[in-house]
């Protein structure tokens, strides 16, 4: 299923040097839209959104991230984000000079409301050139709370090796894709046995499994679009509905009419 995306965005907030303006914000509507290019910046930087779903891409994970949701990318880490639909997205920017006690790799968390509330509070500070003390102290607890983040496991691997990548580049444009692993090791010319090792050496899981988690990534996404359950079950060729509510709530822990509900 592919995205129309008429617009194309560049944010230089990453790009800024500057210990004096240790966190900046962005927040904005965005619809159908996604960053002109794969880029990479000095700051780290939080990505998060109050409504809609976006796609984060990096040359090795893709994240679906919903409200309930963020994604977390270290210093210099390339990457792009797309935004379907309608999204209201707010994103923070950490200057170099604070990033020493910060996570140095990339990956998605589940959100609390404290983190919440204190990324709306800096965003409601507008960007100064220079802090008052109040803002100060709730810039240093911000960053505390960046500093003991957990990775959440909602996230699905890629890989550059090109056997990989022909398989998983097929089954991304076409989520209801029922063949098997024979099929897609003739397609990159490999054996099912090799195609096997690959998916386990490159992408840390089974092909099975990576394919059951392309389709439930997908189905996150099509939530937060306000699909209904019984479309997104047929969208990524479930047998039945049931079959697919079963797989998501074994998944996820929650059926996919409460995923989105805290």
């Amino acid at each position: 299923m592919n995205i129309d995306y008429k617009t194309n965005i560049k944010i230089d907030s990453g790009y800024e040097i500057n210990e004096f303006r240790p966190v900046s914000t962005y927040s904005e509507n965005i619809q159908n839209a996604k960053c002109a290019n794969s880029h990479a910046h000095p700051r780290a930087q939080i990505i998060s959104c109050n409504s809609g779903v976006m796609k984060v891409v990096t040359k090795s994970n893709i994240w679906i991230i919903n409200p309930l949701q963020s994604v977390w990318i270290a210093s210099n880490e390339e990457h792009q984000v797309f935004f379907p639909k309608n999204v209201r997205v707010i994103t923070a920017f950490i200057d170099k000079s604070k990033l020493n006690n910060l996570p140095k790799d990339s990956f998605a968390f589940d959100n609390s409301s404290f983190l919440n509330s204190l990324l709306k509070k800096i965003v409601s500070f507008g960007n100064p050139n220079k802090l008052t003390i109040p803002q100060s102290r709730v810039i240093e607890v911000f960053l505390d709370e960046i500093s003991i983040l957990k990775a959440s496991t909602t996230f699905l691997p890629t890989s550059q090796e090109k056997r990989v990548k022909i398989v998983v580049d097929d089954l991304m444009h076409n989520f209801s894709s029922k063949k098997n692993i024979d099929y897609y090791a003739n397609k990159s010319s490999v054996s099912p046995r090799t195609l096997s090792r690959l998916f386990n050496k490159e992408l840390g899981m089974s092909f099975g499994d990576w394919k059951m988690r392309l389709k439930l990534m997908e189905a996150v996404k099509q939530l937060g679009e306000n699909k209904s359950v019984k479309q997104i079950a047929f969208d990524l060729g479930y047998e039945n509905v049931s079959s697919f509510i079963t797989t998501f709530k074994k998944h996820f822990g929650k059926t996919p009419t409460n995923y989105l509900t805290k």
